[in-house]
């Protein structure tokens, strides 16, 4: 049984307890001595150890993804908590509560789907409403997108993210059709829960969360298409603009060929889809961070190397990493045995930043503007090219958006 989890280690701490493998490396020390580095994680976290010694003893126990009893010391080193291991042995699955080590959504599964349901059974357009019924009537399917977590590493990287993940975007993109009456807003919400539907066979998360086979080889975006594809193959009559529409969504959700997008977005509906899914990712991706990675006395994080800086924390804030509700889930669903965690408290509404006065505004501009600028160019990709506009420089992991 397990004992203690990572989000309770301290530093100095004598730890005793079962952990879950999700990455080991062997590597050589400056003085040719061997010594291992594990990636090991439980439901509330992960946390790094290190073997210095019996390496060599140590490392034919167990593989990557196998369950170990862990007896170690905790340290702070650079700024977080790392175990320096004196001793593991391997542990059987038949042995352990797979509860215990994978991380859930803390938001209840079966809310979230009755929201998503009500959401679908309120779209004014019949067409993109039997595509989607068309999905969430398959009760495989919806075992699976309740299950999956959204991502490898980037954002809501637990179970339960991917359908978090893609009702908050369907939130998010309801509050934006209020405000801009011309998108087509059953098109768009559409798009919002298809998203990212190819990444319930793209991420295995029986144990560690990775990519399967074919994630690697083919990906969430074509893996998904060829899901519609396959259920408009179903549906009688389905008209095929409307059909080339949701597919280009999906097509185009990554907004840039850098990004691992096949398209770029070229209807109102995908750059906003594009701008949507990348915020609320990156709300989670970011918050998540901060949460786990504030070092022990200190308003920053460690630095966090995708994101390719530090984040600053005052000592009052909390976690906000999904959109708010946009109305109550509708009719009753099927149970969905997903395990959920406590909430976090929400963070308070940022300070608004101080004026810039007139002179300081005309003053920027002028530096900002660049020689030869003449009149517009034909598109934003133009007008923007040289400059880096991106939030995070680090995409090695784009299409883990």
């Amino acid at each position: 049984m397990k004992s203690v989890y990572i989000e309770a280690i301290r530093e100095r701490d004598q730890v005793d307890s079962l952990f879950l493998v999700r990455d080991k490396t062997l590597a050589l020390a400056k003085n040719g001595k061997p010594y291992m580095t594990l990636r090991l994680m439980d439901r509330t976290g992960e946390v790094e150890a290190r073997v210095w010694d019996r390496v060599d003893q140590l490392d034919s126990l167990f593989a990557k993804d196998d369950f170990i009893r862990v007896r170690a010391k905790a340290s702070v080193y650079l700024g977080k908590m790392q175990l320096v291991v004196s001793d593991l042995q391997p542990v059987a699955e038949e042995q352990v509560d797979l509860a215990d080590f994978l991380p859930v959504s803390s938001a209840d599964p079966q809310q979230m789907l009755q929201e998503v349901l009500g959401l679908i059974a309120a779209m004014t357009d019949g067409d993109y409403r039997r595509l989607l019924q068309a999905f969430f009537a398959d009760a495989d399917f919806v075992a699976l997108f309740c299950q999956a977590p959204a991502a490898k590493s980037m954002h809501h990287v637990y179970l339960g993210g991917l359908l978090e993940h893609s009702l908050s975007v369907a939130r998010l993109a309801g509050d934006v059709c209020r405000r801009y009456p011309a998108i087509n807003a059953d098109l768009l919400l559409c798009g919002a829960l298809l998203h990212d539907i190819g990444k319930v066979a793209e991420l295995r998360y029986r144990r560690s969360f990775d990519y399967t086979d074919e994630g690697k080889l083919i990906g969430h975006i074509v893996m998904g298409v060829e899901m519609i594809d396959e259920r408009l193959r179903q549906l009688a009559d389905f008209p095929p603009l409307k059909a080339m529409l949701i597919k280009h969504l999906l097509l185009a959700h990554h907004g840039q060929y850098d990004y691992g997008s096949p398209k770029r977005p070229k209807t109102l509906e995908a750059v906003v889809l594009n701008f949507i899914d990348d915020l609320d990712s990156k709300i989670n991706g970011v918050s998540a961070h901060i949460e786990r990675e504030t070092a022990a006395g200190s308003d920053w994080t460690s630095y966090h190397r995708l994101y390719d800086r530090y984040f600053f924390r005052p000592p009052t804030a909390g976690r906000t990493t999904s959109a708010a509700p946009l109305s109550p889930g509708a009719e009753s669903v099927p149970s969905v045995q997903v395990v959920t965690r406590p909430c976090a408290t929400q963070a308070p509404a940022p300070t608004a930043p101080a004026m810039t006065t007139e002179a300081e505004a005309k003053k920027t501009a002028a530096k900002t503007v660049r020689p030869g600028s003449g009149p517009l160019k034909a598109s934003l990709a133009d007008q923007f090219a040289g400059l880096n506009l991106e939030l995070f420089s680090d995409r090695e992991e784009a299409h883990d958006r």
